[in-house]
């Protein structure tokens, strides 16, 4: 049986439906991380039947835009001296700066490369955004 151990002081991220807890792992680059992190998949879970979860031994920034985007149906739940102290669930971001890119090669932002393009959500269940230039749709 494996075992992992509870951590003292920082973050769980659960509910990762079962295989995207390497592409949160390589989008919040925790490969690089200096503290200790376990990347646990397919979990069994009674809600989702497998899981993915991350396990980070430290406080770190984690930007909530990224895992939303990503499965906005996970949990972040915030460790200190072994106790839960903050519990946040996701959703899918109404916008987003800065993380996708528009895929209109006639849009400004591919002819200049500007950086921190804003998205908005224009279809939840297809997970589609527009792009604040053009408003060309992309899909995740």
């Amino acid at each position: 049986m494996l075992k992992i151990n509870g951590i003292k002081k920082g973050i769980v991220i659960d509910h990762i439906k079962a295989g995207l807890g390497y592409k949160i792992f390589r989008e919040l680059k925790l490969d690089q991380a200096d503290c200790t992190t376990a990347l646990i998949r397919n979990v069994p879970s009674k809600k989702l039947g497998k899981k993915d979860l991350i396990k980070i031994d430290n406080k770190i920034d984690l930007n909530l835009d990224i895992l939303g985007l990503i499965d906005p149906g996970l949990t972040i739940t915030i460790i200190d001296n072994e106790q839960i102290v903050d519990k946040i669930k996701l959703s899918l971001p109404k916008k987003v700066v800065g993380i996708l890119s528009c895929k209109n090669p006639r849009c400004v932002t591919t002819i200049e490369q500007k950086e921190d393009i804003t998205f908005t959500l224009v279809d939840a269940d297809k997970k589609e955004y527009k792009c604040e230039y053009c408003d060309t749709r992309t899909s995740l």
